[in-house]
């Protein structure tokens, strides 16, 4: 048999060759496996809520909230969002269709005795389904907090301690208003689009309140809203938006652009600007609050198509037990909340 002997120069280009066609080999693996990763990564990042819906009826709202509210002191606490979680994916999601309050009283009973919604919510995917939507919706309504009952001997205000509704409704108190569920009305200036909103009428002036206490992420003017503000919960999950504020003085004056409100303070002004690509513009017909909600669950969510903004009827009813008194200051016009109020998200 024949055997071709290589030369030393021969061997010489095999041994780089192979180490050339090894390097080419190992980055290609790292490049493979930096696509996998970065695939895997954008399915993760993608893995979050895009379509939610809120229809909870006021009923079960209230009745979930007192009961959490009355047992928070007992050692068998109830949290209300496990509890409408719970009804929502017993009733496949038609809760404001279905609601029995008699099926809340027997959930109750079943968690007094040591149960949990969870464990017996038979469509464990759905319960956490709306658990992750109720709890962006409502995970800061309730919780402790204090607020000024008075003024001592030294007027220096009274701090109480309490736990219960710790959001206010956007309408100061002893200013009148009217509304019904207007959500996913018509509307068709610029272009016909559903009213993804809550509108409130209310006399031009009224002073409007931070519902939340949150960030100042924009305010300015919104050709469709008017004069409008936009407030971010500092949790990031919800987006305020209070639009068609008072022509010429629709913020309050100490307002601005990343500024912290805290819930119950007077950010603006009830009008009727809007509908109009120029500033200052009253071309809205009646003068009223138009309040919005939207959800984010990932930040690819803000200002996009997809946006998810919820009906706002049920919880404008519960936000009215919670109403912010307003005084007005004689030198400046501007109202401001009476009594001062804290809460632990405003010390992180």
């Amino acid at each position: 048999m024949y055997y071709k002997v290589l030369s030393k120069k021969s061997v010489g280009f095999l041994l780089v060759l192979s180490l050339l066609v090894s390097i080419i080999l190992i980055i290609n693996l790292g490049s493979s496996n930096k696509s996998l990763i970065a695939i895997k990564e954008k399915e993760e990042k993608e893995n979050f809520i895009k379509y939610a819906e809120f229809n909870i009826p006021f009923e079960a709202l209230e009745k979930a909230m007192n009961i959490d509210i009355d047992l928070h002191e007992e050692e068998k606490k109830i949290n209300w969002i496990d509890v409408l979680s719970f009804l929502a994916a017993k009733y496949g999601g038609n809760i404001k269709e279905q609601y029995n309050p008699g099926d809340m009283d027997t959930l109750v009973k079943k968690i007094k005795e040591g149960e949990t919604p969870e464990d017996m919510a038979h469509n464990k995917k759905l319960y956490s389904y709306f658990h992750e939507v109720y709890s962006a919706v409502l995970g800061e309504f309730l919780g402790e907090y204090s607020i000024q009952t008075g003024f001592d001997e030294n007027n220096e205000p009274i701090m109480e301690q309490k736990y219960g509704l710790k959001v206010f409704s956007p309408i100061a108190k002893g200013f009148p208003y009217q509304h019904y569920d207007d959500f996913g009305n018509r509307r068709t200036y610029g272009y016909s689009r559903p009213h993804l909103g809550h509108d409130m009428m209310a006399a031009t002036g009224t002073p409007v309140i931070a519902v939340e206490s949150g960030i100042v992420e924009v305010m300015g003017w919104n050709q469709y809203g008017g004069w409008r503000i936009g407030i971010r919960s500092f949790d990031k999950k919800r987006y305020y938006y209070y639009a068609h504020l008072r022509k010429d003085k629709p913020f309050h004056k100490d307002l601005v652009e990343g500024k912290i409100v805290k819930a119950g303070d007077v950010i603006g002004y009830v009008g009727r600007t809007g509908y109009s690509v120029d500033e200052n513009v009253n071309n809205i017909k009646t003068s009223h609050l138009h309040i919005g909600v939207e959800l984010i669950f990932d930040e690819s969510q803000k200002e996009c198509d997809n946006e998810i903004w919820i009906d706002m009827y049920a919880i404008a009813k519960l936000l009215a037990k919670n109403q912010s008194e307003v005084v007005r200051s004689p030198e400046d016009k501007h109202f401001c909340r009476k009594y001062d109020f804290t809460e632990g998200n405003l010390n992180q």
